[in-house]
């Protein structure tokens, strides 16, 4: 497993992509109400735009900001050298690149919703003649979408990064992380409990340097409970010939 694995908000992330299939279902549903007010290519193009750009160009120039959850976050200086790391792996060439593909694949599936959208009509959640309605729950749905996608698809990437190559990686420069990134407004210092090896290694360091002094006091202890005698034979022991004399 690579070092970098461990940090739970890779994961928690990742997991969003597990959303997909909610938020596509409300936005076909959002589709199948009512019948279309406008040119078909002009709505479902007033929907790709207004659900791929804005994520799209987040993703292009200022990424999600990965150290959150909904719209609380860690504050940037609370990161580690690490997490810094992760954040520059977020600005590399190959995030761009797929983000744009992610953008294409939901635009067609987009399409495909849009073409399926009439056999779902008698589940519309609104009735036909509230139409603009139901392109709002669609540009909604079809934006989440996006948004879970998108941030999913950049984790893996830094996910499947190498080893050798993440260790190459310089920390992303800590000033820049609030101009570089789209933080959430509420910050705070810590937003998960701390992991157990970190636990643990704060509890063993301290036990480690206390170890020598315990030991002393320990063997001080045990010498004065059970004090060695002391070696007498050169005063009390008489030769053997005096002995046998008197």
């Amino acid at each position: 497993m690579r070092s970098f694995w461990s940090d739970p908000f890779l994961w928690i992330h990742l997991s969003g992509a597990a959303t997909l299939p909610i938020f596509l279902g409300l936005c076909l549903l959002g589709l199948a109400v009512g019948s279309p007010l406008l040119p078909v290519w002009l709505e479902m193009f007033l929907v790709a735009v207004a659900g791929i750009v804005p994520v799209l160009w987040m993703q292009w120039f200022r990424p999600f900001y990965i150290f959150s959850i909904l719209v609380v976050a860690v504050k940037p200086q609370n990161l580690t050298s690490v997490q810094q790391q992760i954040l520059t792996r977020f600005k590399t060439k190959l995030n761009q690149g797929i983000a744009l593909f992610v953008a294409v694949l939901l635009a067609v599936i987009l399409w495909q919703l849009y073409r399926l959208a009439p056999l779902a009509a008698s589940v519309a959640p609104f009735p036909p003649s509230w139409r603009w309605a139901g392109l709002l729950l669609a540009v909604a749905a079809f934006l989440a979408s996006n948004l879970f996608l998108q941030v999913s698809a950049s984790v893996m990437a830094v996910l499947l990064t190498p080893e050798s190559e993440f260790a190459a990686t310089k920390p992303h420069v800590l000033e820049k992380i609030r101009q570089d990134f789209t933080i959430a407004p509420w910050q705070v210092d810590r937003l998960l409990p701390a992991l157990a090896a970190e636990t643990t290694a704060a509890v063993a360091a301290p036990a480690e340097s206390i170890g020598p002094a315990s030991a002393i006091g320990n063997s001080s202890a045990v010498s004065i409970v059970n004090p060695q005698p002391a070696d007498t034979n050169s005063v009390t022991s008489l030769p053997e010939e005096s002995i046998e004399k008197k």
